[in-house]
């Protein structure tokens, strides 16, 4: 995995995020053992002020440029992401039947989502529980998918 240009210190672990120019590459979630990375630029230390904003309030979205990227059914998927409301969660399934997908193609979409928390990938959950998150089915990215959901009053 390439250095991150910036890894801040969030309540449920380290968060990282990779940058060229003026849009963001990619938002990580990392082990919360990983080593923090102080932001050396504008950019980076914007990254930090949108984040502690949205940690703040949990209703705040983050204002990052993002960089394109995913094919185009894993932007639908995304964009179908971004429209749920803070507070709230969707199924893989009921996004899934809106997209005339299946539940297993969103939540592969959903683990490859470049930007979470921008793009609150951890809004999607099974529809009888939380379901897996960022392609792991327990762990420190579940315990991260459950601190998002408490802090936005979602679950």
């Amino acid at each position: 995995m390439n250095a991150c240009d910036v890894v801040i210190a969030t309540p449920f672990g380290k968060l990282g995020a990779r940058y060229h120019g003026n849009a963001f590459r990619c938002i990580i979630y990392l082990p919360p053992d990983t080593p923090l990375v102080a932001p050396k630029d504008v950019l980076g230390k914007h990254f930090v002020t949108e984040i502690e904003r949205y940690f703040d309030d949990p209703h705040y979205l983050p204002d990052l440029v993002l960089a394109p990227q995913g094919t185009a059914f894993q932007n639908r998927v995304w964009q179908g992401i971004a429209a749920i409301p803070s507070g709230r969660t969707r199924s893989y399934g009921d996004l899934a039947q809106e997209l005339s997908s299946a539940a297993r193609a969103v939540g592969q979409a959903c683990g490859n989502n470049p930007y979470p928390i921008v793009v609150p990938c951890h809004r999607v959950v099974a529809r009888n529980g939380l379901g897996g998150f960022a392609h792991a089915s327990d762990g420190w990215l579940l315990d991260a998918k459950r601190w998002l959901l408490h802090h936005e009053r979602a679950l």
